[in-house]
């Protein structure tokens, strides 16, 4: 919607401030976890684009929130991570501890004759979101936590099937990451990205914003025009990243849009 890889799509910049000025509040909801708000946050500075930090969410914050809610950090576990430095920045912010993450890239565990991996019992969540560096021993020892240790919770950031890590290709999303885990231990996760409706009930219980006066914007149907349909907003598709005119108007497409245009550039022509 508004970048592909690291580049802004053209007009983007200038469509952003005409809907400023136009009076439109702006929030921007992705399924990325890479980051914390304020990664982001950096990321937007240097595209040029002036976006506030309480204007972004992304589903590494709303792993936290969803921690928060449950009052996870009551319990005295920690969290196992498959994901990188956003998730563990957002846990850093509520005060709840956790392991893995990018401190297990890299390792291997033990797998000659007789040898195993010891986990980590206290581990009471296993939150699973895009890695760059997932392997083995990440997911041996997800599977280890939510098998053996009683109770332990499966959380899933999102369960996009690609992503956009640059502009020349699609590459293997979460849904990948979360499938393996899913696969070893025959548990559903939680999903707490879109289309789950914990961040939009979020904005709509923090900001007091009425869901019927909200536009959800996206390239993806199955998670964003899902998001919004699902939790009663309006929905308009982006033709300028994931989803093709084609797909949306193929027989197989069961998601409709209220609307959908070529980009956001279209919104004021």
């Amino acid at each position: 919607v508004i970048w592909r890889g690291d580049s802004v799509i053209e007009g983007i910049p200038g469509i952003l401030e005409k809907l400023r000025a136009a009076g439109k509040r702006m929030y921007f909801v992705t399924n990325n976890s890479t980051k914390s708000r304020a990664g982001y946050k950096k990321k937007f500075d240097s595209l040029g684009l002036d976006v506030p930090a309480e204007e972004i969410f992304s589903s590494s914050f709303a792993a936290a929130a969803y921690l928060e809610q449950t009052k996870f950090k009551e319990s005295g576990k920690k969290v196992y991570i498959i994901g990188e430095v956003g998730i563990c920045e957002e846990l850093d912010l509520i005060g709840v501890p956790w392991i893995g993450g990018p401190d297990d890239t890299g390792k291997a565990p033990d797998m000659g004759p007789g040898g195993k991996l010891d986990h980590d019992k206290d581990i009471g969540c296993v939150i699973v979101g895009f890695d760059r560096h997932v392997n083995y021993y990440k997911i041996q020892t997800a599977q280890l936590s939510i098998n053996e240790n009683p109770g332990c919770e499966f959380v899933a950031t999102n369960l996009d099937a690609v992503t956009h890590l640059t502009d020349a290709q699609e590459w293997a999303g979460n849904g990948s990451m979360v499938g393996a885990i899913k696969g070893c231990t025959g548990v559903e996760p939680t999903v707490v990205g879109k289309p789950s409706p914990l961040m939009i009930d979020y904005l709509v219980d923090k900001l007091q914003i009425e869901k019927d006066k909200i536009c959800m914007v996206g390239d993806r149907l199955d998670t964003d025009v899902l998001f919004g349909t699902d939790n009663g907003l309006k929905t308009c598709l982006v033709l300028s990243g994931v989803t093709s005119e084609e797909k949306l108007l193929g027989e197989a497409n069961k998601i409709t849009p209220d609307y959908y245009c070529d980009s956001i550039n279209a919104f004021f022509q």
